[in-house]
């Protein structure tokens, strides 16, 4: 009998990989963040970008959490542990932060001699479309930037974001945190000799006021097929696994995450004429050419950047809208550029259709529900 947290679907991926479900892992830590250290990062965040000692907390509980379920996993003989997740939880009243992973382990057809050789994002139907498209797991990664935009870059742009267009200082703050976050994931991947990061999954996690994380997370792997050229300097993609397989399958590997963001201000002349229009019905013409252009920009720094990589096209490019308060929208496009090649393939000419049905979620929180006096997750 094994408890875990791998679905039906995941179930019957791992069994067509020759693997068997084994028992949900937990490691744990919990912070408290102490006088001192709020007090030092106050101090820093006034000049905006990284506040690195609050960087360095979150990824010494991240890393503390993830080291102790792996510790768990030996202890039951795992080969592997897949669907791996690394939160943090505020604990209302206490002023800690309790830092989690979770992950299910696997095992081989003979668990008593199982080693620990992988970690990885991927749940069971991702571990299927990655390795049936050649690329065997290694490591979960991770890479992340506490950041604050900082009282003295507020100074800079309130003088700026009296005029019409991007407030470039504002710019500058974002793109660095979103590509210093996709550097130290690489970093990772590259530390575990890695050829590729998968799945990544990116988010802004709010920490305290003003500051954020920026998190990145993905699986770490390893693909026999690619260049030498991509063991220093690994691939990053935030492809889905089937569409990882679907492109593999047609003859294209990823080849780079992009990131493009911009920051901008519709400027005081231009809030007034939105606000006066805003009595009275219609389009507000200032502001739709504001923000389709910022939008524009967004995607074009992706696409200059995939030119410059020589790529052949990129995919699935989302773009988002961030309000930041103070009149200032964040605009940012993401999107993983591809090449064609003639050296990956899948080994199955058909996906397995386990490894694509959703899993439908069977329980709901409800907005605002804590629980204990901590927030439900």
């Amino acid at each position: 009998m094994v408890t875990t947290g791998l679905s039906g679907n995941d179930i019957y991926c791992v069994k067509k990989l020759g693997f068997h479900p084994g028992e949900i892992l937990i490691g744990n830590s919990v912070y408290s963040i102490g006088f001192v250290g709020s007090l030092t990062s106050g101090f820093r965040s006034m000049m905006g970008g990284e506040v690195s000692n609050i960087t360095s907390m979150i990824t010494e509980g991240r890393v503390l959490a993830i080291n102790r379920m792996i510790t768990e996993a030996r202890q039951r003989k795992g080969l592997g542990i897949a669907g791996v997740r690394s939160d943090f939880i505020h604990h209302a009243g206490s002023g800690n932060i309790e830092f989690l992973s979770v992950g299910s382990a696997v095992h081989s057809e003979h668990p008593e001699t199982d080693q620990l050789r992988f970690t990885a994002s991927a749940d069971g139907q991702e571990l299927w479309c990655n390795m049936d498209a050649g690329y065997s797991p290694v490591s979960f990664a991770f890479g992340n930037v506490a950041y604050a935009l900082g009282l003295g870059q507020g100074i800079i742009g309130s003088f700026k974001k009296l005029g019409r267009g991007e407030i470039r200082e504002y710019s500058d703050v974002f793109n660095r945190t979103r590509h210093t976050a996709l550097q130290r994931i690489i970093a990772e991947a590259k530390r575990d000799n890695a050829n590729s990061v998968l799945n990544i999954t990116t988010k802004v996690i709010p920490y305290a006021a003003n500051i954020s994380e920026m998190l990145m997370v993905g699986t770490a792997s390893y693909n026999p097929a690619l260049p030498e050229e991509f063991k220093a300097n690994p691939i990053t993609s935030d492809l889905t696994s089937s569409e990882l397989w679907s492109i593999t399958n047609l003859g294209m590997m990823p080849v780079k995450l992009l990131l493009g963001t911009a920051v901008y201000s519709l400027g005081l002349a231009g809030s007034l004429t939105s606000f006066i229009k805003s009595f009275t019905r219609g389009e507000i013409n200032a502001t739709t050419t504001l923000i389709y252009e910022a939008r524009e920009h967004a995607i074009g720094l992706i696409t200059n950047e995939a030119k410059s990589i020589g790529a052949d096209d990129v995919l699935g490019v989302k773009t988002y809208i961030y309000q930041l308060g103070n009149g200032l929208i964040e605009f940012l496009a993401i999107g993983t550029a591809v090449k064609k090649v003639d050296f990956v393939k899948t080994k199955s000419e058909t996906i397995l259709p386990q490894a694509i049905i959703a899993d439908r979620d069977t329980y709901f929180d409800h907005p605002g529900l804590t629980f204990g006096g901590n927030e439900a997750i």
